[in-house]
């Protein structure tokens, strides 16, 4: 026996389960290498089979994150609970060491490699806990609670923390919060239903187009959060300027909405420069649906709730096809990218879209038991054309 070889039986390695997407990048890479010279084919074929497909889901990191969030929306509901036993100055002191303490925990157990799962929890809450903080400061300026801006000065905060120590969780905070921002601040005068649709849509395209430049720098997780943001926000518009109660409305823009327009157009036109092909595709298909979506809502039909006319059949038709083409897009990219949660998401979005339509067009003229029938067909058959046309979407590209 070799010196050098163990005694006993050999075990064999467990494999370490990769996504697909990654295990073809690491194909690419070790084919690569072999050119290289850097490794020969048993060399290679050791390290690729060191992997197997998979996906590994973390009981522990659900239940941290779902943890974190309460701890933190807790905190958050003692600031707005305004704890008045204490005075301002006392309850913003409190609440800033707690989110100080949040924040350097969570890099503190970052440098000290510790579980991924504590440190995206601790991370978290101090995205949460800065809210707070925004918060507690606005009132002590006597701010009032429900202006919009506390929560783009809370998202630009979480984003400063999320670019900073490169983290996930704060990100998804800071997106969250900006979103609801962007939509919020260019309709709290008042909204119409254009100016409602617009706003999601605007804000959904800008988000995605932001994803291509974090592809660029080398922050796919990033982009990932950022594109996926994108794609909620423009299937919510296009659910709700499929509604047949959405009308354009008679309000006018606002300086605010002509702001996010001029904002929107720069992010696009930056996603479309310094994107790939495929971030291209996407931010112009976001785009067709957003146009898409202002059609459905400048074409008013469906107004009267008692009475079911041709041209509300036809905007049901036209708002359930808009939607299906829209979900399968995404779902498409979502196979294609390797993310779960955009078909989920398209998914979700295709039956919200042909439920409401059923339930407010067709439910004057069905009784309940056959209202619940043609729903029941038209999901099922809706469904199945839907993965059909995924299926020969993503072979085709």
């Amino acid at each position: 026996m070799s010196p050098t070889t163990p005694a006993g039986p050999r075990h064999q390695p467990l494999l370490r389960p990769a996504s697909p997407a990654r295990l073809a990048w690491l194909a690419d890479e070790v084919q690569a290498w072999r050119e290289a010279g850097v490794v020969d084919g048993d060399q290679a074929a050791a390290i690729l089979a060191g992997y197997s497909p998979g996906r590994r889901f973390s009981l522990v990191r659900l239940l941290t994150g779902v943890g974190a969030a309460f701890v933190g929306i807790g905190a958050l509901w003692l600031v707005a609970a305004n704890l008045e036993s204490l005075s301002p100055l006392a309850r913003f002191v409190l609440v800033t060491l707690v989110w100080v303490a949040a924040l350097t925990g969570g890099e503190v157990l970052q440098a000290r490699s510790a579980s991924p799962p504590a440190v995206a929890a601790t991370r978290l809450v101090a995205a949460l806990l800065v809210g707070g903080v925004v918060m507690q400061a606005a009132q002590s300026l006597q701010v009032p609670a429900w202006e919009p801006a506390l929560v783009g000065w809370w998202s630009l905060a979480a984003l400063v923390h999320a670019y900073v120590a490169r983290a996930v969780p704060p990100l998804v905070v800071g997106v969250l919060a900006g979103s609801a921002y962007a939509v919020w601040a260019p309709l709290d005068a008042g909204a119409s239903g254009l100016g409602v649709v617009l706003a999601l849509g605007v804000v959904g395209v800008g988000a995605l187009a932001l994803a291509a430049p974090h592809e660029r720098v080398g922050l796919p997780v990033f982009a990932r959060v950022w594109r996926e943001s994108g794609l909620v926000l423009v299937l919510a518009s296009l659910v709700v300027a499929a509604v047949p109660w959405t009308t354009a409305g008679e309000r006018p823009a606002t300086s605010a909405l002509m702001l996010l327009l001029g904002v929107g157009s720069a992010l696009v036109v930056l996603g479309l420069l310094v994107g790939g092909p495929g971030d291209r595709v996407e931010v112009l298909g976001a785009l067709a649906a957003l146009g898409t979506a202002l059609v459905l809502v400048a074409w008013e039909a469906g107004a009267d709730a008692e009475v079911v006319t041709g041209p509300d059949v036809a905007h049901a038709v036209l708002g359930v096809a808009a939607c299906a083409v829209a979900c399968i897009a995404v779902a498409a990219t979502g196979t294609l990218r390797d993310d779960r949660r955009l078909v989920a998401l398209a998914t979700t979005a295709l039956v919200v879209v042909t439920t409401l339509q059923a339930f407010t067009v067709f439910a004057p003229v069905l009784e309940g038991a056959w209202l619940f029938l043609l729903l029941g067909l038209v999901l099922v058959g809706t469904g199945l054309v839907f993965d059909r046309a995924r299926r020969h979407v993503t072979a085709a590209l």
